[in-house]
């Protein structure tokens, strides 16, 4: 079943603009309606489509992310957005499977030759990115047990599924790890591949903790 978001755009806020955001709602509602759709929610924004920091925007990809819609119904494709900004929020929506409907196409909406190019790029350039994050999370695991690091010996919750997120960093791994001359960024994908969701920053940030406290100890 389609569970649809309305969503309506109009570019500035002047009041002229007012009747054609009513009129896209209403003709999107009685169309979403015709189409067998249950509206779950009804955006409108008066705002230019190459922003994407929109309030409509982030509520869609809520809504969408959530699994409370699974589709959004709008009067062309621009109402999504233009320029730079329509690619990327384009390319999540297709990425989280939800169905897009077009009221000037009259059906889910079909993308030009050079879009759908410019969407496998970017899909193609994600999953090189995914492939190379997980080459730096087993190269610094390597390192670290290359260098005494006994995860089933100093770790909390080894046994949870990777990835799940922790709430307590180890700062003393982060302080033998640092000791066996890892860099931050080595220690932080070998602490992720364990499950610990923290980053580089953190890392290092954590790490000056302990080290000021301890110059500060030693006073």
């Amino acid at each position: 079943m389609l569970e649809a978001i309305i969503y309506c755009r109009v570019s500035t806020t002047k009041d002229s603009q007012e009747t054609s955001l009513e009129r896209q709602e209403q003709e999107l509602v009685q169309w979403a309606k015709h189409n067998g759709a249950q509206i779950v929610e009804i955006i409108k924004e008066q705002q230019s489509g190459y922003e994407i920091e929109r309030e409509g925007i982030f509520r869609i990809l809520e809504l969408i992310k959530s699994g409370k819609a699974n589709s959004v119904f709008i009067q062309d494709e621009t109402r999504i957005g233009r320029g730079n900004a329509r690619i990327v929020l384009l390319h999540f929506l297709i990425k989280e499977n939800a169905k897009i409907f077009s009221l000037h196409q009259g059906g889910e909406l079909e993308l030009s030759e050079g879009d759908t190019l410019v969407l496998q790029i970017i899909s193609l350039v994600e999953e090189y990115q995914r492939k190379l994050r997980n080459m730096k999370i087993s190269r610094g695991m390597r390192r670290a047990l290359d260098k005494g690091f006994d995860p089933s010996r100093n770790l909390k919750n080894v046994n949870q599924a990777a990835g799940r997120d922790k709430i307590e960093v180890p700062i003393g791994e982060i302080i033998r790890l640092r000791q066996h001359k890892l860099t931050f960024q080595e220690i932080a994908a070998t602490l992720r591949g364990l499950g610990y969701d923290v980053s580089k920053a953190t890392v290092h940030r954590r790490y000056k903790e302990y080290e000021q406290s301890k110059d500060h100890t030693s006073q």
